[in-house]
């Protein structure tokens, strides 16, 4: 794979305390404005992968740890919020092969502690635990080559990278200019007023479901999908239960021929492979990094296909849908639900019709909605901001480009 071909990285440190979409955009702002920038002017299409350290694990015993899943969701959500509003106000196309100039970025957050430290001869491997979230020594492990590495201009940024590279070294020989630094923004971390503070712990669960589109995957959809994959418990290596399960399901084919622009629809089982090549990104782990995990192997059938990753401990199924329940109501042993802010009555109709058949209510998360008008300067318009990311947008966008290149033959 050329050099160009390859993922860039941009290392960004530990989260404003307490946080706020506003905090966020002040702290997170100007870094991805310049990471994003560099990307689109060299030409793409590109690749980021958005790396957050923070302490998002809670747990004595690195193999069964838990997660606050509002506050990791909301996290996410945040970082993805600020990268639409800026790839909307520089014309970058966000999407999954948007082609010339677009910006494919993938947030994922790396449990770290700013405060930890490794010794010089630490040799890391990869540890995975009962989430998907990694620990940072994993992470160096598992993610590489880059084409750029980008971090912060700020004494902690600084101190992220160097730690970094510690654990990275002998993955990949980097040149200078590979290594980039960008401005930092301002981060707020209030000490606690003698009051603890108290994070809800989401253990996780064997199945977790959720529905969609999934039509040219964008921000939106990369949001729904790690937030489900974050409640997922996977279980060990060496443990003898089945695997956990994410279950997606992907609307038919039959059902979009009234969508705008359906011409531009992309067939189900390209959306399908879409899916599943976005999660391969934040569950597969390989020392081999890229090299084993730029195209996943998924056992294709009409309407199901499925994926394993993590040596097994973790399948993904995506199945065509024809309704507004799919496999909620056709596969019994289900046990959460995720639902966007748009789609929250689905759940209620989901477990109404669960009750029906005698079957055990599932747990319902929602997921936050990107929204420009919290992370964006009064130039930036909510309507402005939703036509540059939704799959109908990027389909128009799509019919006007041929439209204009067959203008010209």
């Amino acid at each position: 794979m050329k050099r160009d071909e390859l993922p860039s990285l941009l290392l960004l440190s530990f989260p404003p305390d307490p946080s706020s979409r506003q905090l966020l955009n002040a702290a997170y702002r100007p870094s991805l404005a310049a990471t994003l920038s560099k990307l689109k002017n060299s030409g793409g299409p590109a690749r980021l992968i958005v790396a957050v350290a923070c302490p998002v694990l809670h747990g004595p015993f690195l193999r069964s740890k838990t997660i606050s899943w509002p506050e990791t969701q909301a996290l996410v959500a945040g970082i993805y919020a600020i990268i639409s509003v800026l790839c909307a106000q520089l014309s970058i196309a966000t999407e999954i092969n948007g082609g010339p100039e677009s910006v494919d970025a993938t947030v994922i957050l790396v449990d770290h502690d700013r405060n930890k430290r490794f010794s010089p001869d630490t040799r890391p491997s990869i540890e995975p635990n009962n989430t998907v979230v990694v620990d940072l020594a994993t992470f160096a492990t598992a993610y590489h080559p880059w084409n750029y590495i980008f971090h912060v201009r700020s004494e902690l940024g600084l101190q992220l990278h160097q730690t970094y590279l510690q654990l990275a070294e002998g993955r990949q020989t980097l040149l200078q200019e590979q290594l980039v630094a960008v401005e930092g923004g301002l981060t707020l971390n209030v000490a606690p007023q003698n009051v603890p503070v108290l994070l809800s712990h989401t253990s996780g669960y064997a199945t977790v479901c959720l529905g969609g589109t999934f039509d040219h995957l964008h921000p939106g959809h990369k949001l729904l999908l790690t937030a489900g994959a974050l409640l997922l418990q996977i279980p060990r290596k060496d443990d003898a239960s089945p695997p956990s399960r994410f279950i997606i399901g992907i609307t038919g084919d039959g059902l979009l021929k009234n969508k705008k622009y359906a011409e531009y629809v992309q067939s189900w089982e390209e959306r399908a492979r879409t899916v599943i090549l976005f999660l391969s990104r934040l569950l597969q782990l390989s020392d081999q990094g890229w090299k084993v995990r730029s195209v996943p192997e998924i056992d294709e059938k009409d309407g199901d296909f499925q994926a394993l990753f993590r040596a097994g401990t973790v399948k993904v199924q995506c199945v065509r849908i024809q309704d507004a329940f799919g496999p909620t109501i056709t596969i019994q042993d289900i046990d959460a639900l995720v639902v966007s802010g748009e789609t929250r009555s689905g759940g209620k109709a989901v477990n109404d019709k669960r009750a029906e058949q005698g079957w055990k209510a599932l747990e319902v998360f929602e997921v936050d909605v990107l929204d420009a008008e919290e992370v964006s300067d009064a130039a930036t318009k909510t309507e402005n901001f939703a036509s540059k990311i939704s799959s109908s947008a990027i389909r128009q966008q799509r019919a006007q480009a041929s439209s204009a290149i067959a203008g010209k033959i």
